[in-house]
């Protein structure tokens, strides 16, 4: 098993809680816990090797020659957050299980969260940074799909809304970080990247860099001034706060800032930046969550605060400082989820968050409120658990820095502030909600949830206390394997002892224990003085914003659009010319000594044709068949050019294409008038002439330009190899469906959305048949003539049999899966045309969004095949048999291949003739009705 499987079989398990949900809640829950024990399971096997000191390395070439691979790593960082992203995940989906209620869609739930976890998993596993940006975008969408998973109410879609927007525009900015620094160094690599620390720092951009990574990683892990989203994010169901918000999604920026540690560390502007932004946001949460009355909005702020410090130790530039931030990374990770689903507990079973209403829930469910005040007090920072040993390095390294000079002493003053506060906090939390009294109009008694509810609280406040009295046994081992690979260099001394003597760091300990108490007696004063200040609503100002910058943008795009498509072209064209242009009047010469090839009379007859039928579609464009029919004449004399210079596969396709145009525009004229009014200005006119004359001009000097220059083509390459590596003579399509088959691939892809594109646009049209040309005469009532009739069923089973062929000499001939497709959606569309939808409709039975659905499926699964047999995407496989009563025969893994090109091209093209077809059914409204 690898790493790559792990994902993939992790993407699969996306789809196991949709598919099991009627199997019953209990099985579908252990059921969608079956991908992530998996994975778990082989990471946990990986841990040998990976704190013994190696970095575990997986590679899948993907498109070598573009330079494409995808690539996993495994080193003690990623190890970490592995065991953090699965663990604490199966913890929430058994939590979930009994958080929701029966009537919710617990099966989609669960698909997102474990869409979220694979891509948090890539994210941290990923040796490709933009493999790894791929993931980073998707969590923000499937955070943004658990976020506003209670859609109906209006705070999950605000909060759903802002935290894809802040993160998305985080994301944007990452990315150009990212491609920056790969092209600094020279590649996206990981292992590549992390040994130029150096490189990238004495780099001219390095400045421009560092914002923009900085940009994706504060946005993600809400860092000021971004910090706004994560409290309002906490309109999503407990599970989701408990796992996206506290140990996960809002890691992932912290995670980024680790990793890139040794690259961007070690600079005055890193330190400033970093070190002020997780000081502002240290002590904003801490203070800001006091205030707080909702359970989940005290916490949400006080995984701002935890999140701030970690920054800020990040930001410090001292070894000690990074092993700290680890540490207490960990350490959050565990007795913030296990707070928030204690805060899950007391909604779930209270049917409130409002701190003001509950009181004295000890007496109700002492069994959680033990579990709640042990998970607080870690917290706060209180000796033997794991939240004060972490905390107190942090207060530590807070002493030894002086990048601020003479100001430095602010830090470790502010640092015990925030410590005094967060104390204040978790004493509210512990306080207010289990004692001080009895519950103030709670919608229900409260009492202890389901036993199996508890579980994964007891699970994370059990390892609160493990680590916190045995903090080397714990976890000695994974910080130290994650500072080596943060640091990439001799680690620094450092005691996980619980006790290292009398010293001024626990000194601020006691002064912020102490402190937090006295805060929180006399915190009425504190709420006076902020009752002072007009609290202000995040979502309404988010929103606001929004909805100005939609404001100007449609007062811009307004000005700009007027509906006129020939302002839309001529502005494309003047653009067009001026970019052309300037490259071209800089171009010394175009024209070279190359032999003439011989000119016969045909082929001047063909070439006079050709331009007396595109001055004629010009000339008579207004009247639209007579335009439709000289268009036909310029494709049927091109697709002759392609045969004339040795190019059939492309006279075929153009030939095939042509007959397929002239239907489709045939059926769309059918209900446009067929002559079109002369609307434009002499003024306009003469526009439009200079325009199209310097598009001439332009495209006629290009032509020139190549055609008269010595060729240096890449098309020897092609035919050489077409044999020996594609296994077909016929180096179109070996290129088609080998050398070139992920650019098919999204071809087909792209023709399969714009079919189905269409058909929706169709689907509602509503349209009047016209019953007389632009003259008056009448059409014929005999709308199926009987020869047309009988001359369709006899040509249907030959085309389909030319059809047939042409597809399986493909490889080897002229032909192919997009040719063949082409002459098969052309025979039974002439089948429509001649019998009409109506009779037509119940004989085939055949859903043409399944076809196009099948066909790229079959062409993905084909490349995607090359991978089991360690060969790169869409890697050809072919070889020779000997059948009895045929002979010997190649068989191609391309042909599969192609046959999901077919599929693709037949489902696309009748999906779209078919639906303009059925505007003419006789179902068909008249004007009259």
């Amino acid at each position: 098993m690898s790493l790559f499987w792990i994902t993939a079989i992790l993407l699969i398990g996306v789809l196991v809680p949709i598919l099991t949900e009627r199997f019953g809640r209990s099985l579908n829950t252990l059921l969608t816990m079956l991908a992530p024990a998996i994975a778990f399971a082989y990471v946990i096997s990986l841990v040998p090797e990976v704190l013994s000191g190696q970095t575990h390395l997986e590679y899948l070439e993907w498109i070598p020659a573009a330079g494409l691979t995808l690539s996993m790593r495994l080193d003690g960082l990623s190890l970490m957050f592995a065991l953090l992203i699965l663990g604490i995940g199966l913890l929430i989906i058994l939590y979930a299980r009994y958080y929701l209620s029966e009537k919710e869609a617990v099966g989609r739930f669960y698909s997102y969260l474990i869409l979220f976890m694979t891509a948090m998993l890539s994210i941290v596993l990923s040796n490709n940074v933009l493999q790894m940006w791929m993931a980073w975008e998707v969590t923000s969408i499937s955070s943004f799909l658990l976020i506003s998973f209670w859609s109906a109410k209006s705070e999950s879609r605000k909060g759903a809304r802002m935290a894809l927007t802040v993160t998305g525009a985080g994301g944007l900015a990452l990315l150009a970080g990212l491609l920056l620094i790969g092209d600094i160094v020279g590649s996206y690599e990981l292992s590549v990247i992390l040994a130029s620390g150096d490189l990238i720092r004495e780099h001219v951009l390095y400045p421009v860099v560092l914002i923009l990574v900085l940009i994706g990683a504060f946005t993600k892990s809400a860092q000021f001034p971004f910090h706004f989203w994560l409290p309002h994010a906490m309109a999503a169901p407990t599970p989701v706060s408990a796992y996206l918000h506290s140990a996960t999604m809002v890691k992932a920026g912290i995670f980024l800032l680790a990793r890139m540690y040794p690259v961007l560390s070690g600079t005055e502007m890193w330190f400033l930046i970093v070190s002020m932004t997780g000081l502002i946001t240290l002590v904003l949460g801490a203070y800001v969550a006091l205030f707080k009355h909702d359970l989940k909005g005290l916490l949400a702020y006080s995984t701002v605060s935890h999140l701030g410090l970690i920054t800020l130790l990040l930001g410090m530039d001292t070894k000690l400082a990074a092993v700290a931030a680890l540490f207490h990374i960990m350490n959050h990770a565990v007795f913030k989820a296990s707070l928030f689903m204690a805060a899950g507990i007391i909604d779930h079973e209270s049917g409130s968050r409002d701190m003001r209403k509950l009181n004295g829930l000890w007496q109700f469910m002492p069994h959680t409120a033990t579990l709640a005040m042990v998970a607080a007090a870690s917290m706060a920072g209180v000796p033997l658990f794991n939240g004060f040993l972490s905390k107190e390095m942090f207060l530590a390294e807070t002493l030894h820095q002086g990048a601020l000079g003479f100001l430095s002493w602010m830090i470790p003053v502010l640092a015990t502030l925030a410590g005094i506060f967060a104390v204040a906090y978790s004493m509210r939390f512990i306080h207010d909600v289990f004692f001080n009294g009895q519950p103030i109009d709670l919608p229900k008694t409260p009492h202890e949830p389901p036993r199996y509810m508890k579980i994964p609280i007891e699970i994370l406040v059990a390892l609160c206390l493990l680590v916190g009295i045995f903090p080397a046994l714990m976890i000695g081992d994974f910080l130290q394997a994650a500072a080596s690979a943060v640091l990439m260099s001799e680690l620094p001394y450092y005691s996980l002892s619980i006790w290292h003597g009398f010293n001024l760091p626990l000194l601020m300990s006691v002064i912020a224990i102490g402190g937090g108490l006295v805060v929180y007696a006399y915190r009425g004063h504190l709420y006076r003085f902020q009752a002072q200040f007009k609290e202000k609503d995040e979502k309404l100002i988010f929103e606001g914003v929004m909805q100005n910058l939609v404001g100007y943008a449609t007062a811009i795009h307004e000005k700009i659009s007027n509906g006129s498509l020939q302002r839309y072209v001529a502005a494309l064209l003047i653009f067009t010319i001026i970019i052309v242009a300037v490259p071209l009047i800089n171009l010394e010469t175009t024209a070279f000594h190359l032999p003439n090839q011989p000119v016969t009379g045909v082929e001047i007859t063909a070439g006079v044709i050709l331009c007396l039928s595109a001055l004629a579609t010009v000339i008579y464009h207004r009247k639209r068949m007579v335009a439709l029919i000289t268009l036909s004449v310029v494709g049927l004399i091109v697709s002759i050019a392609f045969a004339r210079f040795s190019a059939p596969d492309l006279a075929l396709t153009q030939l095939a294409v042509e007959v397929v145009t002239v239907i489709l525009l045939m059926l769309a004229l059918f209900f446009l008038p067929q002559k079109t009014p002369s609307e434009s200005s002499p003024s306009r006119v003469v526009r439009d002439v200079g325009i199209a004359a310097a598009i001439g001009g332009l495209v006629a000097t290009i032509n020139y330009a190549f055609i008269t220059q010595p060729l240096d083509s890449i098309s020897d390459f092609f035919i050489a190899n077409s044999k020996t590596g594609g296994g077909g003579t016929n180096a179109v399509n070996v290129i088609l469906v080998d050398f070139r088959g992920l650019d098919t691939l999204g071809e087909i892809l792209v023709l399969g959305i714009a079919a189905l594109g269409i058909f929706k646009l169709l689907a509602r049209v509503r349209l009047s048949m016209p019953t007389a040309n632009e003259k008056g005469i009448p059409f014929a009532t005999d709308r199926h003539p009987p020869i047309l009739v009988m001359i369709s069923q006899s040509l249907l089973p030959l085309a389909l049999l030319v059809s047939f062929y042409i597809f399986l000499r493909g490889h080897n001939m002229p032909g192919g899966g997009f040719i063949a497709g082409l002459i098969t959606s052309v025979a039974i569309i002439q089948q429509y045309i001649a019998h009409g939808v109506d009779w037509l409709q119940p004989r085939i039975k055949v859903s043409y969004q399944s076809l196009i659905a099948w066909g790229v499926l079959i062409a993905a699964l084909t490349g995607v095949g090359s991978w089991f047999f360690d060969r790169p995407f869409m890697t050809t496989w072919f070889d020779y048999f000997d059948i009895p009563g045929i002979g010997e025969i190649e068989l191609a893994s391309a042909l599969i291949f192609d046959l999901g090109v077919y599929l693709t091209v037949v489902g696309a093209t009748l999906l779209i003739l078919a639906n303009l077809g059925k505007l003419t059914s006789v179902h068909r409204p008249t004007p009259e009705e």
